[in-house]
């Protein structure tokens, strides 16, 4: 059975693709689901949407790590990490330094 939340989410991203609260929150819930790879196509999304949502890169990168896209999810850890330090997000900040060491 769909989760319904899921369901709820995917409407609100139709009426506004733009949406990143619901990007984000479709994202992960998705990675909840297991459902990586689509998940990565929200997050990537909520991303361009609203390229300082330093959460965002950091659940897009385990997304990307799960679905073996490594050199991708190195490339949204450097930028997330920028990101983060830019708008003082000390925990994104150290969650995605710790990502970055297990990426080496």
């Amino acid at each position: 059975m769909a989760n319904p939340r899921i369901e709820q989410l995917k409407k609100l991203v139709q009426m506004d693709p733009n949406d990143d609260v619901a990007l984000f929150g479709l994202g992960k819930f998705l990675m909840e689901e297991g459902s990586f790879a689509e998940a990565a196509q929200y997050l990537e999304q909520c991303i361009k949407a609203k390229p300082d949502y330093s959460a965002a890169y950091l659940a897009l990168a385990e997304s990307l790590l799960k679905i073996d896209k490594k050199n991708r999810a190195k490339e949204v850890c450097q930028q997330g990490h920028a990101v983060s330090l830019k708008k003082g997000d000390l925990q994104v900040t150290k969650k995605i330094e710790a990502l970055q060491a297990t990426l080496t």
